[in-house]
Formats: C-alpha cells, sequence, structure tokens
C-alpha cells in the first residue's frame, strides 16, 4: 500500500542515499543545485508533471539554481513508499534538466 507508513527499519541510506532524513522520521529532504534557473525550472516542471500523475505532491522552494524540496505524506503524518517513490524520480529528473 503506497501511503502507509514506512517500517521503522526502512534502509533511507541505501534506497535514497543523496536524501536526508529529518530526525522525525516524517520527513525526508534534499537541495538539488542545477547551471541556471533555467535548468531548476525544467527539473521542477518535470517533477511537477510527475506529482500530478501519482498524486503526491512535493513541499519545495527555489531561488535561482538551487530547488530545496521537503518530502512527506500529509495524509499518514510520515514517510510512506509514494515519498521514495517521488525522491527516486527526482533523482532521475535531476539527472534530464
Amino acid at each position: 500500500m503506497k501511503n502507509a507508513l514506512l517500517p521503522d527499519d526502512f534502509d533511507f541510506q541505501n534506497s535514497i542515499p543523496l536524501w536526508t532524513l529529518d530526525p522525525s522520521r516524517k520527513i525526508i529532504y534534499r537541495e538539488f543545485i542545477f547551471k541556471d534557473f533555467k535548468q531548476a525550472f525544467r527539473f521542477m516542471t518535470l517533477c511537477a508533471q510527475h506529482a500530478e500523475e501519482i498524486d503526491h505532491h512535493p513541499d519545495w522552494s527555489n531561488s535561482w539554481n538551487k530547488v530545496a524540496v521537503h518530502l512527506s505524506t500529509h495524509s499518514s503524518k510520515g514517510l510512506t513508499e509514494l515519498d521514495i517513490d517521488m525522491a527516486r524520480a527526482m533523482d532521475v529528473f535531476a539527472l534530464q534538466a
């Protein structure tokens, strides 16, 4: 079930090594840095399209070439497979932007 909370022993480091787990274990986050604003915006566009497809939207902010992302499944009050799927997709989109 995609919106069930992840087990306490979920291996974040192996699954999404570029992301940081918040000590509360309710949020993962990462800052993406791009060459320029255009590349950052391309990344955000790819992510937004994917978020709409899976109906799971990031909390994020953009400042020129940087995109800071926080993921959590608010309806489940913690981290779920949806967050892991979105993080993995964002890692791929960062390489495509």
